[in-house]
């Protein structure tokens, strides 16, 4: 969320960086709601004063000997009635107008940082730099879809027991599968000097409003609702246990959950409404997780194979750190994730991503993208984004500075990588002639020894 007083110090300003996202600023409306704003916090200023004078003169009085049937007490006294009511009316419109105020606030985009290159679309990304040799074949290249299909992936049983955009990996398969991730977490605890952390896969609404998910995303979500019911005289409770009907009082009817669309979500709000010791710093975290996404505004996109699907693996990165070195933490948590294609051997490149095409809390991000051989293309694999203040402000997540005074610490993630998705590049890119596929050799001591996957 953004820092309330940018607008009202330069609303031009923001709402210009802003459109560089194509992102229109309602600067009518923000404009309306500060101007009642600024009018009843007045009023309840002027009515507070008024209050503390009256009541302050009633206690000179009356130190000073004259009764309740004093002319002038009496006075005052039928002033300050109508005070209490008329000051809870203008709180009550003063709360009215702030919420106003922060559900605008909590759809407002993150600004881009200066160095963002502006653009509309996946088109105006600027490549960074490319890693790596593409594998050059004396065959037609498979993709993952018909190499897995011998080798154990199954998306009509996956079908069959969920739906589409599911799959069920066996065997080999699947053993490489949690290889892949069980290599990424060993690499990012040992070398880089992450804590794993294992998190909820289901979280509440605050949470996901933390960290910017809701209420924008809302639709891209999986959500769960807890349901209380009373039959009989009995409430059962969302434990499943029962609960006497006199128990019942202040028991909520119904409690939001959702299901984790990225560790992001959990870890991060780790340090919702914290205070965090300046020694502390940087704080950084992993986490391996399923991920669920409802993929709404995805129809028709990759609907073959493990490219994008409802529940899929990540190992996720997190950093909170002195807002002074967020950016120095960007390239060093982005070189973490590119150590895992580096030492999969895996030919990627570097995107810095445009204004148009960053997601919402973001102020930069670079993508990192994998070869696909069977698509002739690099894919996405990772983002790693520098939020700033962006999500702290939504969770109240600060530090204790030098001075003693708290302040708003930087949140950073990026994937390290999806798990999946490095599954089809290392079948894509390592697929032989005979449908086999090559077991990258950093991979070899998770895998048994095994060298090889056949069908």
């Amino acid at each position: 969320m953004l820092d309330i007083q940018l607008l009202r110090n330069d609303l031009a300003g923001v709402a210009a960086r802003l459109a560089t996202r194509g992102f229109a600023l309602d600067t009518t409306r923000f404009q309306g709601l500060e101007a009642q704003r600024k009018t009843i916090q007045i009023r309840t200023q002027e009515l507070q004063a008024a209050r503390n004078r009256i009541s302050k003169m009633i206690g000179q009085h009356r130190g000073a000997g004259h009764g309740p049937d004093d002319e002038e007490v009496g006075d005052l006294m039928r002033e300050m009635q109508n005070i209490p009511d008329q000051l809870k009316e203008a709180e009550k419109q003063l709360g009215e107008i702030q919420n106003e105020l922060q559900q605008l606030l909590e759809v407002i985009p993150n600004i881009p940082h200066s160095s963002v290159p502006i653009g509309k679309s996946e088109a105006d990304n600027l490549e960074v730099r490319k890693v790596g040799n593409i594998p050059q074949f004396d065959f037609v290249a498979k993709d993952h879809v018909d190499l897995g299909e011998k080798l154990g992936l199954d998306f009509d049983t996956a079908a069959k027991i969920s739906g589409a955009r599911f799959s069920v990996l066996k065997g080999g398969l699947a053993r490489l599968h949690r290889a892949l991730a069980q290599f990424m977490l060993d690499t990012h605890t040992e070398q880089h000097g992450y804590t794993e952390v294992y998190v909820p896969y289901l979280v509440n609404a605050d949470s996901m409003r933390g960290t910017g998910q809701l209420p924008k995303f809302k639709n891209d979500l999986f959500e769960i609702r807890r349901e209380t019911f009373i039959a009989r005289g009995v409430a059962i409770g969302p434990d499943g246990n029962e609960i006497r009907q006199s128990e019942t009082a202040g028991l909520d009817r119904a409690q939001e959950m959702f299901l984790i669309p990225t560790a992001e979500v959990p870890v991060t709000n780790m340090v919702r409404d914290e205070i965090v010791p300046l020694e502390k710093l940087p704080m950084k975290f992993v986490a391996h997780t399923p991920c669920f996404r409802s993929e709404a505004g995805s129809y028709g996109r990759d609907t073959r194979g493990m490219i994008r699907q409802h529940q899929f693996d990540k190992v996720e990165l997190v950093q909170m750190v002195h807002p002074d070195e967020s950016y120095a933490a960007l390239e060093q948590l982005l070189g973490h994730a590119e150590t895992i294609l580096q030492k999969l051997a895996l030919p990627y490149r570097v995107v810095k991503l445009c204004t148009g095409d960053m997601g919402f809390s973001a102020a930069l991000t670079y993508d990192i993208e994998v070869w696909l051989p069977a698509q002739n293309t690099y894919r996405e694999i990772s983002s790693c984004s520098n939020f700033e203040a962006f999500q702290a402000r939504r969770m109240q997540a600060r530090f204790r500075n030098a001075q003693g005074k708290p302040e708003l610490l930087h949140t950073l993630n990026g994937s390290g990588l999806a798990v999946g998705r490095t599954l089809v590049a290392v079948l894509e890119n390592y697929q032989q002639a005979d449908g086999s596929v090559v077991v990258p050799e950093v991979l070899r001591p998770y895998m048994g020894g095994k060298e090889k996957l056949t069908s």
